[in-house]
């Protein structure tokens, strides 16, 4: 099997675009949370999101008509180019069926579905327009990114829901190390929309004013958009061309809670499983793990479901561990989080700092650990867990380690 490793790193962000921006902008604790304005939020009880404000699709994508695709393509396209320019690879020096895409996300590009519902309130009109059939199904988004830097290999879209990120950065992963591609671009994206804000609003779960993972105070979630993509190539060829690596995959691991389609495991067996098989894969025990990325949406339930199963993985060790969720600044970017949160937990890995977790007042005690309170910490981690739940009960959880010559 060969060794994977991350030399590229691709974000468009409610805080800023491109790896540095973003870096800056984690590390200082800012808030991308603001009043939504992708649409008329009056008849909602809560006006939050975390918006992309500075993405030009035009300055992303060449190749393809930037009008003729939603904004969850057009988002990936730019996060996924940011990344190839990182990298400084030569997608030329490999061979077109070697190069491919793993693509995660939650809604697919819903928009095309509002406008046709839009259209059938304002006329009466029945038919579904052909762009609904061409441009909402979730397999498009990997598909324009194949088509806009000419991937000839592999390219799939795993569609699970809050946790589509890892599962899609995990198969690029397997993809490379058992030899079947060279090079994967691998991420997840999704935009904002009101389909997916009208569902979290009739669940109660969009917090009022502010996102405050496991703080004892906490009222909700934040819903947020965005796209995050990784180069992942193996180890050898990054040596080869003298790449720089910013942090290996060190193994992954996925469950189901088999529970109820919306709420969690109340015992978080399904999250206990697949952090425990992604140490395990990784060749680690839970004394290795340094900081951990958490989910950590601010809903009352999931962080204290979440706690409860990291306590019951890491027993003593558990407060011990830091632990930081960045939606507390980004809001909830749904298929794109955990991919977002990989490319910090690389950047984490590399620089020696780990992000906080702002708008924290007041310490939970049922959650009883340590979330990184409003300030950056320098703990220089060589082992990173990326942790990622979703509906459906799927759960995805990521080992990524400091590489060391």
């Amino acid at each position: 099997m060969r060794r994977v490793v991350i030399t590229g790193i691709g974000v468009i962000t409610p805080i800023g675009s491109g790896k540095d921006v973003f870096w800056k902008a984690l590390l200082a604790g800012t808030s991308g949370v603001s009043t939504i304005t992708s649409f008329d939020s009056a008849k909602y009880a809560a006006h939050l999101g975390g918006e992309v404000r500075d993405f030009d699709a035009g300055q992303y994508v060449k190749r393809q008509n930037p009008d003729g695709m939603g904004r969850a393509s057009q988002m990936a396209i730019g996060a996924a180019g940011l990344a190839l320019q990182d990298s400084g690879l030569d997608l030329e020096s490999i061979p077109r069926r070697r190069r491919g895409v793993s693509m995660g996300t939650t809604s697919g590009e819903p928009v095309f579905v509002e406008r046709y519902n839009d259209i059938k309130l304002a006329s009466g009109e029945d038919a579904v327009p052909a762009e609904v059939f061409a441009c909402y199904p979730c397999h498009v988004i990997p598909t324009h990114i194949a088509i806009e830097f000419d991937l000839g290999g592999p390219s799939i879209m795993i569609p699970t829901a809050c946790a589509a990120g890892n599962y899609a950065i995990g198969y690029g992963y397997d993809l490379i190390r058992t030899g079947r591609a060279d090079v994967m671009l691998c991420g997840g994206a999704d935009a904002f929309s009101r389909i997916p804000y009208q569902g979290f609003a009739r669940l109660g779960a969009i917090a009022p004013e502010r996102c405050q993972p496991f703080d004892k105070n906490r009222k909700g979630m934040v819903p947020g958009e965005g796209s995050g993509m990784l180069l992942l190539e193996s180890l050898d060829a990054a040596l080869g061309r003298g790449a720089k690596i910013y942090a290996e995959i060190l193994g992954y691991g996925v469950s189901c809670d088999a529970h109820h389609m919306t709420a969690a495991h109340p015992q978080g067996d399904g999250a206990v499983r697949a952090m425990k098989s992604a140490i395990k894969e990784s060749g680690l025990s839970t004394d290795d793990i340094d900081y951990i990325s958490a989910h950590g949406t601010g809903t009352p339930t999931n962080d204290r479901i979440e706690s409860i199963a990291v306590h019951a993985l890491f027993g003593e060790r558990a407060p011990l561990v830091p632990m930081s969720s960045i939606k507390s600044m980004l809001g909830h970017t749904m298929g794109a989080a955990s991919a977002i949160e990989a490319a910090a937990c690389a950047l984490a890995l590399d620089s020696g700092w780990i992000p906080p977790t702002i708008n924290h007042d007041e310490a939970d005690p049922d959650c009883g650990l340590d979330i990184v309170p409003n300030t950056a910490r320098l703990t220089n981690p060589k082992v990173v867990l990326n942790n990622s739940y979703a509906f459906g009960g799927n759960n995805a959880a990521m080992c990524l380690g400091r590489y060391e010559a």
